[in-house]
């Protein structure tokens, strides 16, 4: 068995996550020279969008964008803020209250969707053929599946 050292310097890991930061920070850097929001935004705005009813329990969002639940409540209040998303009180639970998009936010989101489009087909899809795009796929739903298990 591989001592971790060794072990470390033959993963993957160090190169996912460079290539994670690295794609995000350039997507990031022409969304906000589109006068556009940070890609965080989109991302609540898009799973909001596609949730029944446009709406989702703050816990249930914060899985949809992989948010800690505090970063996810201050990135809501800044949605709020900018009239992107509304909050409506859980009839069923007092406690509990939905993330609702509004018009505004879907509207955001279109307009975003474009420049964000245009980057992942450049940045990403343009340097992964069909087939290793199919390999990394595989292996990330394999450790998205093992990590929620």
């Amino acid at each position: 068995m591989k001592k971790t050292s060794e072990a470390a310097q033959d993963s993957s890991w160090p190169l996912f996550l460079t290539a994670h930061a690295l794609l995000t920070e350039l997507i990031e850097r022409r969304l906000a020279e589109a006068d556009l929001p940070p890609l965080g935004w989109y991302d609540v705005l898009w799973a909001l969008e596609r949730a029944p009813e446009h709406r989702l329990r703050m816990s249930e969002l914060a899985q949809h964008v992989v948010l800690t639940r505090s970063n996810l409540t201050r990135l809501a209040d800044r949605l709020m803020a900018a009239g992107l998303l509304s909050r409506e009180q859980d009839l069923n639970d007092r406690r509990g209250a939905y993330a609702v998009l509004t018009a505004e936010g879907k509207a955001l989101r279109k307009k975003m969707w474009p420049h964000y489009s245009a980057a992942i087909g450049e940045l990403y899809d343009s340097r992964l053929s069909a087939e290793e795009q199919r390999v990394l796929g595989s292996a990330l739903r394999k450790l998205i599946s093992g990590a929620r298990s």
